[in-house]
């Protein structure tokens, strides 16, 4: 009867143990997620930032009657097109992500074009208010790319921990996948060029 009850006790033993350790895997993945997800959360931020900024910017420009209006309506329709594409902090894919950052790189382009523009245009560059929202982007792009940065940093803490051995072969089955990156644009280690010598206009 003993010797019936050891295969039953071995099973049990091993079912605890290998919950056990699913359960610790699970723990350990846990944190590191949430702390990615909270990261996006602070990118998402940075960028809506800057969509809040464009209208303000754009009536501000609207105010000269000789600037250019096809410039402003290609700022708007790639800041609306920037904020249409929405992406799940839980499952960020590669492709989700690729499609979010040709998203906002379309609207840096736009803004970049919008502010060599200003540049023809002096009394618009001394207005005050005008003055204030491009300094305002600026420290938003800045922002950005800070955020962004810090991203791939948790991003890549967490893919460490999802491909070490033994990890790697529960993660998937326990729903945590590898998070994808944001991949640098030409040019992108420098914010768009917004700053301009307002103290020769005079």
């Amino acid at each position: 009867m003993k010797k019936a009850l050891i295969p039953i006790i071995v099973i049990v033993a091993l079912i605890v143990i290998i919950g056990g350790w699913l359960a610790s895997v699970n723990n350990s993945l846990v944190p590191l997620e949430e702390t990615v997800e909270a990261q996006w959360a602070n990118v998402e931020s940075s960028y809506q930032r800057r969509a809040d900024l464009i209208p303000n910017i754009v009536s501000t420009a609207k105010g000269y009657a000789e600037f250019e209006q096809e410039t402003l309506v290609k700022v708007t329709e790639a800041r609306s097109k920037a904020t249409s594409v929405n992406i799940d902090p839980t499952n960020i894919t590669p492709e989700q992500l690729a499609q979010f950052q040709e998203a906002q790189s379309g609207l840096t382009s736009a803004l970049s074009r919008l502010l060599a523009v200003f540049e023809r245009y002096p009394d618009l560059k001394a207005n005050e208010n005008f003055k204030e929202l491009i300094n305002e982007l600026e420290r938003t792009e800045n922002r950005i790319n800070v955020e962004r940065n810090r991203f791939n940093d948790t991003a890549r803490e967490f893919n460490v921990a999802v491909n070490k051995f033994p990890t790697k072969m529960v993660a998937g089955l326990l729903g945590f996948n590898e998070k994808a990156y944001f991949k640098a644009d030409a040019g992108s280690e420098n914010a768009p060029d917004v700053e301009f010598d307002f103290g020769n206009d005079k």
